[in-house]
């Protein structure tokens, strides 16, 4: 049988587990190294005497290779495995990291981080499709919420560690200790890992498919190809990514799955300094930025169950209404200021900060569940890596531009918030166009 109806009833294995806790901490590395220049970006300004419109391109550049990175790190996942995959993107973002504690200019940055951003890219859809493919249905959604949080809470340490990295060793110091630790945590996950029974055997080869099914199966058994095959139109075609079948999801995804990132990029990468050109501290401004953090993990990890229970329709409602009047409350405190904010001000901003990335990363929680269900194994990791590279393009662009919007106001920020506002009302569409929603688990019950 094939091996997801062979674990389809059976409880987690500990090899399972294991796989689900090293694609988190790879993704949490990931975020760690990700979200460490936008952080640390005031410091860079004031080190370089440059102002901060002018720093775009670097903050933008990882999103661009993550683009580049997504798509094509997704298809080489389908074709030489996620695992393989999941380790070269670790030598990339890990090298990169160290390498970008070295650049003195903007454009040698950019650089550096646009190659780190192929790795950035492509950890992430293999890392789904990998702990998508070892997993069985019933616990999919669990496992990729949890995963789906590995960015966020890499945003949390990010955000805690620096403060104490940055007295005795700098920015630059901090970016050589991450992109060590991220070389050292790659070599490690492939040593441990195995890639999963379907792929070997999609691949041809049947003896290490076995060898790997036996680390959660017990017994004799015998493994077929996955059900997906029979969809092919022709003998021995595998079902991509443009098959008929994805034609929804794949509309749905790219219309609102970009609008959500495009909003988690364009209010991380700017709250420092977004809070700090209101009157906030440095300090201030990394307590919003560790909330943020905190709620996208709450967020995330709730995504998994509230899918289940609500059906993905319904929270993809709630979370893009909760979304939108979040972020009209926070221009509405932001825009209230004047001269130094209280404490109380501190704190409904902070608060309003990290709700509104929190509701933005549970949806993303939730867009990916519904992808790794909706997207089928032949084509998962290319699937989800194409729907990351769309969503790359508004999203550069937002970072990119997220300077000069909050320069464009003078002292008001309404054009930043605006073009947020304008983004969030994208998210909407997704509940109606995808064709595959995860309906209720009460509604399934009552019809069984």
């Amino acid at each position: 049988m094939p091996f997801s109806a062979a674990i389809a009833d059976a409880p987690l294995r500990p090899f399972q587990i294991v796989v689900a806790v090293f694609g988190l901490t790879l993704l949490v590395i990931d975020g760690v190294d990700l979200q460490s220049l936008s952080l640390v970006t005031p410091l860079i300004l004031d080190e370089w005497s440059i102002d901060r419109a002018l720093f775009g391109p670097a903050l933008a550049a990882s999103l661009f290779g993550m683009g580049f990175g997504s798509i094509l790190g997704g298809l080489l996942g389908d074709r030489i495995g996620r695992l393989n995959t999941l380790f070269i993107a670790s030598l990339i973002f890990g090298s990169t990291t160290i390498a970008a504690a070295y650049t003195n200019t903007v454009w040698e940055m950019s650089v550096v981080r646009m190659i780190g951003g192929l790795g950035f890219g492509a950890a992430y859809p293999n890392a789904l499709a990998l702990v998508s493919d070892w997993v069985s249905a019933r616990h999919r959604p669990h496992a990729i919420a949890l995963l789906s949080v590995g960015i966020p809470v890499g945003i949390t340490v990010s955000a805690e560690v620096l403060p104490l990295l940055l007295p005795d060793h700098g920015w630059r110091g901090a970016f050589v200790i991450f992109g060590v630790g991220s070389l050292i945590f790659g070599v490690i996950m492939r040593l441990v890992l195995r890639e999963p029974p379907a792929f070997l055997l999609a691949k041809g080869k049947p003896d290490a498919a076995h060898k790997s099914a036996a680390r959660v199966l017990e017994g004799d058994f015998a493994l077929a190809p996955e059900p997906e095959d029979e969809l092919a139109e022709r003998p021995g075609e595998r079902i991509g990514i443009f098959h008929a079948r994805n034609k929804r999801l794949n509309i749905a995804m790219v219309v609102s799955f970009s609008a959500a990132t495009t909003l988690v990029y364009g209010l991380l990468n700017w709250t420092t300094e977004l809070l700090t050109s209101a009157g906030f501290t440095l300090e201030q401004a990394l307590r919003a930025t560790s909330w943020q953090g905190i709620l996208s993990v709450i967020g995330g990890v709730s995504a998994g169950l509230l899918v289940r229970t609500f059906g993905s329709r319904a929270m993809i409602l709630g979370a893009a209404t909760g979304i939108t009047a979040t972020i009209m409350a926070l221009a509405w405190m932001v825009e209230g200021l004047s001269g130094p904010p209280s404490a109380s001000q501190i704190t409904t901003i902070v608060a309003l900060e990290g709700l509104a990335v929190g509701l933005v990363s549970m949806t993303i929680s939730m867009f990916y569940v519904v992808m790794a269900q909706g997207y089928p194994s032949a084509c998962r990791s290319g699937g989800i890596g194409f729907v990351i590279t769309s969503g790359r393009v508004f999203s550069i662009a937002m970072v990119f531009a997220g300077g000069w919007l909050l320069n464009l106001g003078g002292d008001s920020f309404l054009w930043y918030f605006a073009v947020l506002l304008a983004v969030a009302l994208l998210v909407f569409p997704a509940a109606w166009i995808i064709d595959c929603h995860i309906e209720p688990v009460r509604r399934k019950e009552q019809f069984a």
